[in-house]
């Protein structure tokens, strides 16, 4: 068996563990975990706290609307929405623009847990955000902003 390495790009031969995507995903993984962790003192999972904070910025959102804003799919979001009509946190009624569609509003309580989650969730952005000084920041969100459009690019 040959060693066809050396015919390889650069790129080809680089360790799993220094390819972008792995480093991406282990930041990734690394917010959402500590973001659940927080989150739980609250009894929320990283979803439903976006939810809850789409519903915030725009009450009435059908859960269609919702999936596509929270980045998950629509039988996901039909059980979050759930969930958190379990626990009191949202409402859902019929929507006045079509009989068919339920639009999900905070309740009171929804709302102040809302709040509370967001400042917790914040707190993990900020030590997040402490790390770089501004410049870093900018640079990052730029670099990370490119690379969306990278991947979404198609020749």
């Amino acid at each position: 068996m040959t060693d066809n390495s050396s015919n390889q790009p650069a790129s080809a031969r680089l360790d799993f563990h220094d390819r972008l995507g792995h480093a991406i995903k282990r930041a990734e993984q690394a917010l959402i975990g500590e973001k659940s962790r927080v989150l739980r003192t609250v009894d929320l999972t990283v979803p439903q706290y976006v939810t809850l904070l789409c519903l915030q910025r725009s009450s009435g959102m059908s859960g269609a609307q919702l999936a596509r804003e929270c980045m998950v799919t629509p039988q996901t979001m039909t059980t979050i929405l759930t969930n958190l009509e379990n626990k009191g946190l949202i409402t859902r009624e019929t929507s006045s623009v079509h009989q068919k569609v339920l639009v999900a509003k905070l309740t009171r309580t929804g709302r102040a847990l809302a709040k509370k989650a967001d400042a917790l969730a914040r707190g993990v952005e900020q030590r997040l955000a402490d790390a770089f000084d501004e410049s870093e920041q900018a640079q990052l969100r730029e670099l990370l902003e490119r690379s969306v459009a990278a991947l979404r690019k198609t020749d």
